[in-house]
């Protein structure tokens, strides 16, 4: 989610009042929005930010809460307009995750590395589709659900 953000840019802002931040004067009613993308690739909060690191979550950045106190990561945004999903979202995204890694073996069919780039637009896709061998892991009858 720092990475591939769904969307590069956060819902539009309204000042309520004439202010200065960082230098810069914001009039009231200026429409902002966020760059949450730069945000979560700038150098000088992540060492190496086009890398995937998840193991600096357990170090360097464990302090981190997404729920939107610490600014430089914000994929549910912040303040009064946070994600109202976050709590679920979170919850379920392991638990999906989980069950699908569990369930399924993945290849890369071309055994190429995957191209990541993103193409320009609202919403972060991937700028070549992706492709992936899915199999089961287990035998079909241990997928069945029964009341």
């Amino acid at each position: 989610m720092r990475l591939y953000p769904p969307g590069p840019l956060s819902v539009p802002h309204e000042s309520t009042e004439d202010c200065v931040i960082n230098g810069y004067t914001v009039p009231k009613e200026t429409r902002l929005l966020v760059n949450i993308w730069k945000i979560h690739h700038d150098p000088q909060i992540w060492t190496d930010p086009f890398e995937f690191q998840p193991e600096r979550f357990l170090t360097s950045k464990k302090e981190i809460d997404v729920k939107g106190q610490h600014f430089e990561l914000i994929p549910f945004g912040s303040g009064r307009r946070i994600c109202l999903g976050i709590s679920f979202a979170l919850e379920a995204l392991q638990l999906i995750l989980a069950t699908v890694i569990h369930g399924f073996e993945f290849q890369n069919p071309s055994k190429d590395q995957i191209d990541m780039t993103e193409s320009p637009g609202l919403t972060s896709i991937k700028a070549t589709p992706l492709e992936l061998l899915v199999a089961p892991r287990l035998l079909p009858h241990l997928y069945t659900v029964s009341a």
